[in-house]
């Protein structure tokens, strides 16, 4: 009888040990076949760029082919959707972006994801300031001869976007909310559309990303007047920062990042996760993107990854909320 019980209690060791063995088994292993990264836009614009210098350098680092596949189409929802679904397994991944994780569930009342339940951020990659920029036709110099003139012409400049909803219209919403100034918009089916019709003065001003802006403002063609992030951007050293010219709630963003299903085991997660925090650290990897008009983050750790999308969500639902603004 007691060395029936000894015998049992051996085997179960035997299974706790396996149990506790098995996800460092399997993180070992992963990955053993190609993995998917999703792009939610079509391919050749900047999301996509961005997507494949990510992808080029998971494949290196983890020694295992990584494939765009992109999936545009309902303001991202699409490919979110097919990520929620994916087995959580590793081999689907996510370029999303902050359209998709924040502003999609705030502006509408049905979606076939929920971000907070179906999604697990790895990692932010980048967090893109919006440039002011105006038609040179606009006197102003500065933000606050901006405002001044703005308030001096209420509801006579036109302000331009991407589309309704989309982080450059929200952006011009919140900098109407915090200044007290008027302006309409105008949404566009793209930001090229409008950046057209800025450049011909159809429209005055345009809260555009650093990527699309700095050509037109660094051949003179647009004035820029202030970038949104927290501190000047390098790439545009002389132009100071909405909160330098006095209003220092004004900080947007327009970040991307790489998520999987929510149910992707900790041991994976970590895996893709230290994969990712390598490439945010390596030289080349950061000049790539920067070349680009992306300027790189470093790693932050799940729990400021967290923070920082909570952060940026409570920050435009009082936005949408103050203009009651619905894509439903």
């Amino acid at each position: 009888m007691k060395a029936r019980a000894g015998s049992a209690w051996i085997s179960c060791l035997a299974v706790m040990a396996m149990a506790l063995a098995a996800p460092f088994a399997r993180a070992a292993e992963y990955p053993t076949r190609p993995i998917k990264l999703i792009v939610p836009y079509a391919a050749g614009g900047p999301t996509d760029v961005l997507a494949r210098l990510v992808a080029d350098y998971l494949g290196r680092d983890l020694k295992q082919t990584t494939v765009v596949e992109n999936k545009p189409g309902a303001q991202g929802a699409i490919a979110a959707e097919v990520v929620s679904r994916a087995d959580p397994d590793g081999y689907t991944l996510f370029v999303t972006a902050a359209s998709i994780m924040v502003l999609n569930p705030l502006l509408y009342k049905k979606l076939p994801y929920d971000p907070q339940k179906d999604l697990k951020m790895l990692s932010v990659v980048t967090d893109l300031p919006v440039v002011l920029e105006v038609h040179p036709s606009v006197p102003a110099k500065t933000v606050q001869e901006f405002v001044a003139y703005a308030k001096a012409n209420p509801g006579k400049l036109n302000f331009g976007s991407a589309g309704t909803g989309g982080t450059i219209h929200l952006a011009g919403e919140m900098f109407k909310q915090i200044t007290g100034v008027e302006m309409t918009h105008i949404p566009y089916k793209g930001a090229g559309p409008a950046l057209t019709d800025l450049l011909s003065g159809n429209i005055q001003v345009m809260f555009d990303t650093l990527s699309t802006a700095l050509p037109p403002v660094k051949s003179g063609m647009l004035r820029p007047l202030g970038v949104s992030s927290a501190q000047r951007s390098p790439d545009l050293p002389d132009v100071p920062t909405v909160v330098e010219s006095g209003y220092p709630d004004y900080v947007v963003g327009v970040w991307f990042g790489v998520a999987a299903q929510a149910k992707l085991p900790d041991d994976i997660s970590d895996k893709v996760s230290a994969s990712l925090n390598r490439a945010l650290d390596d030289p080349t990897f950061r000049a790539s993107l920067e070349k680009i008009g992306f300027p790189v983050l470093r790693p932050k750790t799940p729990a400021q990854i967290v923070e920082f999308v909570n952060e940026d969500r409570a920050r435009w639902s009082k936005v949408i909320k103050a203009q009651n603004i619905s894509l439903d």
